[in-house]
């Protein structure tokens, strides 16, 4: 099991090529949540997410003869994307398995750094089952995406950083996929000031290190999709479950909608692009799932490689998810001027409309009436509640459509 004085070599180790983060104090979530909150921003690193810095002490240590045979590793994306970096800064050849559905960004960054890039399989298993059987046939040193102590130790000089930022912060909440962020950090903290909290949040759908906890030791989960890809994993590591067992407080899980939400408040309020699993912390922070108030915290936000479309459709969720997109049918009878009637109601309380769709066919629908589905932009839950209060009084029926 790795020691603070792993991780304090680590950060020595590293520190020449890897950025100081900002931690910064954030007014609006502050508000939020009832405490005093900093973002550790490590979506701020030169490939856009934390994972460099196991990655690049992992290469640090290799014996020469390793860094001449070249290095192999499998990911979702973001440790791709370091190993690749870091390996052709350093000379050493590298080859990267990622999964077919990875997002194209991560894909064509890691192309880009001087990988040998493979996709393979449906998932980061497929993938990393594949980069361990080239690995032992090529002579490859694997860079394990979490299960490794060098890796570990790497991902765990964020946490003596969060404490000469903040000498006092009270707790700590960070988005665990297979451990190593967590482990680490974790460690390096509680080792120096055991006083301090250290949460961990998964994905509801996929919440593989909490069952490896609850079963005392790692389980592998069914594959599941997830907005926080690079979390994903279906089976906590063999080394991080440890240092999870010892250091860490509790462990909570966060739904697709409310991590949808964190997204799109981090680019919001603080103009800081985050995907899925760099605001899954952020999220179990700002839906009470943590028993944290009037605390200092600091909330890793720690990745933010994100594909465009995906952030479309992410921003679309989480406008739903804060009230401030909705969708009613309502039913009105079919002769003209009946939707100008309809709509006129609707400009009249300031609601936006962005998408129309007709039905006379299906939903009940009466012969001689119809049936629209509105789509509107409005100002959030009240201004709905507006909104279906002036369609009630008006006669119409209607129904929200989620």
């Amino acid at each position: 099991m790795i020691q603070l004085s792993h991780i304090q070599a680590a950060l020595g180790r590293i520190r020449a090529d890897i950025r100081v983060s900002p931690c910064t104090h954030s007014e609006t979530f502050s508000a939020l949540t009832g405490n005093s909150v900093f973002l550790k921003l490590d979506n701020q690193q030169r490939t856009g997410a934390f994972k460099e810095r196991g990655a690049l002490n992992k290469l640090l240590t290799l014996t020469p003869d390793e860094r001449s045979r070249g290095v192999i590793a499998a990911s979702a994306g973001n440790h791709a994307q370091g190993v690749a970096y870091h390996a052709g800064r350093h000379g050493i050849k590298a080859r990267i398995f990622m999964p077919l559905p990875t997002p194209l960004t991560k894909v064509s960054s890691t192309r880009a750094y001087g990988a040998e890039l493979v996709l393979h399989g449906a998932n980061y298993d497929e993938a990393y089952e594949k980069a361990v059987e080239e690995g032992h046939r090529d002579g490859l040193t694997l860079i394990h995406a979490f299960d490794d102590e060098a890796v570990i130790a790497g991902q765990g000089t964020l946490g003596p950083e969060i404490l000469q930022q903040h000498y006092d912060i009270e707790a700590i909440v960070v988005p665990i996929g297979g451990g190593g962020l967590i482990g680490g950090i974790a460690c390096a903290v509680k080792e120096a000031n055991p006083g301090v909290k250290i949460f961990g949040v998964q994905p509801a759908r996929i919440p593989s290190m909490k069952a490896a906890v609850a079963e005392g030791k790692p389980v592998t989960l069914n594959s599941a999709k997830t907005i926080a890809d690079g979390i994903a994993v279906r089976r906590a590591g063999e080394r991080t479950l440890p240092l999870v067992q010892k250091y860490v407080d509790d462990i909570v899980t966060v739904e697709e909608e409310e991590i949808a939400n964190a997204v799109l408040l981090l680019l919001e309020r603080e103009k800081t692009l985050a995907e899925g699993a760099g605001a899954a912390a952020l999220a179990a922070l700002l839906n009470q799932k943590l028993p944290l108030k009037e605390k200092r915290v600091a909330v890793l936000v720690c990745g933010g490689n994100i594909d465009v479309t995906l952030l479309s459709r992410i921003i679309e969720r989480g406008l739903v998810k804060d009230g401030r997109l909705v969708r009613l049918r309502v039913h009105l009878p079919d002769y003209p001027g009946a939707l100008h009637r309809l709509t006129g109601i609707l400009a009249e309380h300031r609601a936006n409309i962005v998408e129309t769709a007709y039905d006379r066919a299906y939903h009940g629908v009466n012969l001689g009436d119809t049936a629209i589905d509105i789509t509107m932009e409005t100002r959030g839950p009240d201004h709905i509640t507006e909104l279906i209060s002036a369609l009630v009084a008006a006669g119409y029926t209607h129904e929200r459509i989620m």
